[in-house]
């Protein structure tokens, strides 16, 4: 019967439409997190906004679940699911940046290189996140935090208005005029209220930076720590560094001798002007020198590309997170002993500022409620072996069970896995009633439940 109907659907199409019978199938239904296996009925890959409304429409009358796919990048991989249909944006990358008013329209499709891509030939940058390949949409709706938070704020802090298609098939408009309550809920909300068929950005000028790593032996990992916690929130702004725990990829232009070994060390990012670049290093020249760097000016987009490589598509992932308030020195010792035992080669632990603009948002301001931390943590067990799925996932799950005491109590929302309602209320904290009303408004039925579900009732 599902199948004479998608027969009826796809003639009202542009896009594809991929069954278990296409030979698209198999690449179609998979997402980033290669430890996420999920088999729908139907993936529709969408080509503009009447593909999405018209796929609304057939999955709200067929009764069907339903998923939304942007980039791909969720780690609890909910932009897929077993049975039922998945809307996929990810053919529509169109982007217009108006030089004029230093905005860039982006649609939902896009991923962050897509984006910076074209705002960088005007000399412009969207605040997102670390890796170039993830996708714009669920990292601007649960947040999105990356090298200019501190100078800039949020992606969501710069998300001016957003176009939707919602359970009803309804196609509206958010900002601050036009369905504000909706604009709030989704600045922070996830996907739980409509699809976001086109972002609209403001583009923060930004070109070249001088950036890179220096990482240290493991021996000083403890004296890093303690210093990273107080000169990371007193550093200039324009000034952005994120600590890790790593392990030294095995090639250029690492020395031979570092291949493979545990270091923790900082990635910096300085985005204000380059005859500056001294000054807002001075206070970082003075702590003990790195046993490896490598900084430099390159162009905003570089910085943005620097980790794809490290982090393909397909990789075994399993991550959770915490907003941070302060690192005291007990949980230094938590962070030491498990960040010395990374299970695998790309198995990390990374503390990433959330101060500086960001903090000048208030906590109720925008459904992200967590404005008064310092960083947003991430414990990320990772590995490209399935049959290393459980080592890295019992890592994870100690070392956040270690120092979860030590954290505010919520998450990020795109650094959780299915972790519960428990965790889901703990991250929206007061926001959470105004953002249930919301959700009962626009979406009554929670036909979008495949998320970090916000329940109507």
């Amino acid at each position: 019967m599902l199948e004479e109907s998608l027969s009826k659907l796809s003639p009202n199409l542009r896009g594809s439409l991929i069954t278990p019978a296409s030979g698209e199938y198999e690449a179609a239904r998979k997402v980033y997190n290669g430890m996420i296996d999920r088999r729908p009925d139907a993936v529709v890959r969408c080509a503009n906004v009447a593909d999405v409304r018209a796929t609304v429409n057939f999955v709200r009358q067929e009764g069907l679940t339903v998923a939304v796919r942007g980039g791909g990048h969720n780690g609890a991989g909910l932009g897929v699911c077993d049975h039922g249909l998945v809307i996929d944006l990810s053919s529509m990358k169109g982007v217009r940046v108006d030089p004029a008013s230093s905005t860039v329209r982006a649609e939902a499709g896009c991923t962050q290189a897509d984006l910076n891509h074209a705002a960088h030939s005007f000399g412009l940058a969207v605040p997102v996140g670390v890796v170039s390949t993830t996708g714009i949409a669920g990292l601007t709706l649960g947040g999105g935090t990356g090298y200019l938070t501190r100078k800039y704020g949020l992606a969501l802090d710069n998300l001016l208005e957003a176009d939707l298609v919602l359970a009803d098939g309804r196609f509206v408009t958010a900002s601050a005029k036009e369905n504000p309550d909706l604009f709030w809920a989704i600045r922070g909300g996830g996907g739980n209220f409509g699809i976001v068929t086109s972002f609209l950005f403001r583009g923060c000028p930004v070109d070249q930076v001088f950036a890179g790593p220096m990482i240290w032996e493991m021996e000083h990992a403890r004296e890093v720590m303690q210093w990273y916690r107080e000169i990371s929130l007193a550093l200039p702004e324009d000034l952005y560094g994120f600590f890790a725990f790593l392990k030294v990829y095995p090639a250029p232009p690492f020395p031979e001798e570092l291949h493979r070994k545990t270091m923790c060390g900082i990635i910096w990012a300085y985005c204000g002007p380059l005859d500056k670049v001294e000054e807002a290093f001075r206070p970082v020249r003075k702590f003990r020198a790195p046993r490896f760097e490598l900084t430099g000016p390159m162009p905003y987009t570089a910085l943005q590309s620097m980790f794809d490589a490290l982090y393909p598509p397909g990789m075994q992932w399993y991550w959770s997170g915490d907003f941070l308030g302060q690192v005291p020195d007990e949980a230094i010792v938590e962070h030491l002993k498990f960040g010395d035992q990374l299970p695998t080669l790309h198995s990390t632990m990374h503390f990433y500022p959330v101060d500086g603009a960001a903090s000048r948002v208030g906590r109720n301001d925008t459904a992200f409620s967590y404005r008064e931390a310092k960083w947003s943590m991430v414990i990320a067990g990772i590995d490209p072996d399935p049959a290393n799925a459980e080592k890295i996932t019992a890592w994870t799950k100690d070392y956040w069970a270690a120092v979860h005491p030590y954290s505010m109590g919520g998450a990020y929302v795109n650094f959780m896995m299915e972790e519960g309602i428990d965790r889901i209320k703990a991250t929206y904290r007061d926001n959470y009633d105004r953002l249930v009303e919301i959700k009962r408004k626009y979406d009554p039925d929670n036909f979008f439940h495949v998320n970090q579900n916000i329940r109507p009732k």
